[in-house]
């Protein structure tokens, strides 16, 4: 079985509920009071952890090669060129201490995505407990394999990426580094129900035996459900304060309301979830008594009365003997006078 880890002092793995994760992206609108605003947000909304991403732009997009337009379909929506979206969607580095301490402050944990080794460096050095690798790192090798050399919990998502490429990342990582959890992940923003694919998750696990989750991107709760019924470890999933203001991440993610419910939703399913031991509950008690049938008297039975099936009727609430014994009260003696609708019993018959 998948072995979980610890982040800080919280259980991810099999048998924890679900470790969620509130992804900020540029939803801060790069301001710092904003950041803090979506910590609190986040607090609310009952996340686990708050996460950022840790990139610089001119480390992560050649922006030249992009120019003024770009192939994807969600980047053509941004209506800006895409060094100028992903120039006003940085994280400064000179906030990443302060946010982290105000969350550590407010209770929740702090990690990011790093984009480029001197991120890695300054992450680990304010203390994150865990790492983040974006779908579009997977073969950066030599990111990765830096990551890992940190020794703390690795989430790496798997969006766009082959069976092949992400085993040549797992090998990488577990040369230093056996915390690592896998997030299928759709990379599209946002995604369609149809591409979801939230089985791909169990073939994660099974090939790779590690813990997984699901980085997603797609509307409402259902992904997120769906994917903690089949085992899901962790769920990831970009929230705003409102989703009409301008930037990348705003439209597609859940507001605080959708993220609240997000986070009810895959609660309740885990309790609905139970365990593989069928039983009955406490609750079913009174119920079970109401909806099963049992053995009456039809009409008045006099004592010495030999019964017949025509005396006898299956009705509920379960008071009597169970129907399985109707053939075995026919033929019998009455040994006691019994009034119609009473229950059969042993000490009747």
């Amino acid at each position: 079985m998948a072995k979980g880890f610890l982040v800080g002092k919280r259980k991810v793995g099999p048998g924890e509920p679900a470790f969620i994760i509130a992804e900020v992206g540029s939803n801060f609108d790069g301001k710092l009071e904003k950041a803090k605003r979506m910590v609190d947000l986040a607090i609310r909304c009952g996340a686990d952890a708050i996460k950022f991403q840790s990139f610089k732009t001119e480390k992560i997009i050649n922006v030249k090669a992009f120019g003024s337009s770009s192939d994807a379909d969600f980047q053509k929506r941004w209506g800006k060129p895409v060094g100028e979206v992903y120039k006003a969607a940085e994280f400064p580095r000179q906030w990443h201490a302060e946010v982290a301490e105000y969350c550590k402050k407010k209770g929740i944990i702090f990690f990011s995505a790093p984009y480029d080794k001197e991120a890695v460096d300054l992450l680990d050095e304010i203390g994150v407990p865990a790492f983040k690798i974006g779908s579009g790192d997977v073969t950066f090798l030599q990111l990765v394999e830096y990551i890992a050399k940190k020794g703390k919990p690795i989430f790496m998502g798997v969006g766009a990426s082959t069976m092949a490429e992400i085993e040549e990342a797992v090998n990488t990582i577990r040369k230093h580094n056996d915390q690592l959890l896998l997030m299928q992940c759709v990379t599209n923003y946002p995604s369609p129900f149809e591409d979801a694919n939230v089985r791909a998750m169990q073939t994660l696990q099974q090939a790779f035996d590690c813990p997984v989750g699901y980085s997603d991107h797609t509307p409402g709760s259902v992904v997120p459900i769906l994917s903690v019924a089949l085992g899901g470890c962790a769920i990831e999933k970009h929230f705003t304060d409102d989703k009409a203001l301008p930037g990348p991440d705003h439209p597609f993610a859940l507001d605080a309301q959708e993220f609240a419910q997000m986070v009810r939703d895959v609660r309740n399913a885990e309790k609905a979830l139970g365990s593989p031991v069928k039983k009955i509950y406490p609750s079913e008690e009174k119920t079970k008594i109401v909806q099963r049938r049992s053995i009456f008297a039809a009409r008045d039975i006099k004592k010495g009365t030999r019964i017949t099936a025509q005396m006898l009727a299956i009705l509920r609430p379960w008071h009597g003997l169970l129907p399985k014994y109707f053939d075995v009260v026919v033929g019998r003696v009455a040994q006691k006078n019994i009034k119609a609708g009473e229950p059969i019993t042993w000490d009747k018959v």
